[in-house]
């Protein structure tokens, strides 16, 4: 199996909350909907995060199962600046999420991190991580951070 993630599917219980924050209040485009089960959007080159209706999830899984309930998990943006963490919190804040940590210094030295919670419970981790950046191929490096 190739080392490929190029979906990422979050069962929610309210798309139209979802639409609501994602778009609206973010900014973000749909790629693709199907209006009542799921929301497909581009959240890297080569990869989508899908936003699935919960009860339409567990019958396209179809085993009888309940899979719908998110947890245990995180969905992560590293920004250029440590200022970037700030608005875009606050940008999200104004969108319907719920802060949980506040922008604040990381254990990792020159990190800037906070926590955010959509309104479908998704938590978000919001960054800026000086020791983390992405080549020009996609490839995600980490640099060791500075001694001084």
């Amino acid at each position: 199996m190739d080392q490929d993630v190029h979906i990422i599917t979050v069962a929610v219980d309210d798309l139209d909350a979802a639409r609501r924050f994602y778009v609206s209040g973010l900014g973000w485009r749909p790629l693709f909907e199907e209006p009542g089960e799921i929301q497909f959007y581009q959240s890297a080159p080569g990869q989508v995060l899908g936003l699935f209706d919960a009860e339409a999830l567990d019958v396209d899984i179809g085993d009888g199962g309940v899979h719908s309930r998110p947890g245990g998990f995180t969905l992560a943006q590293n920004l250029h600046d440590a200022d970037l963490v700030h608005r875009t919190v606050d940008r999200m804040e104004r969108a319907g999420a719920t802060i949980l940590k506040q922008p604040q210094p990381a254990a990792v030295p020159g990190m800037m991190h906070a926590y955010v919670r959509d309104p479908v419970g998704i938590v978000w981790e919001i960054a800026h991580n000086p020791g983390w950046r992405i080549d020009d191929d996609g490839a995600v490096v980490f640099d060791a951070p500075d001694a001084g």
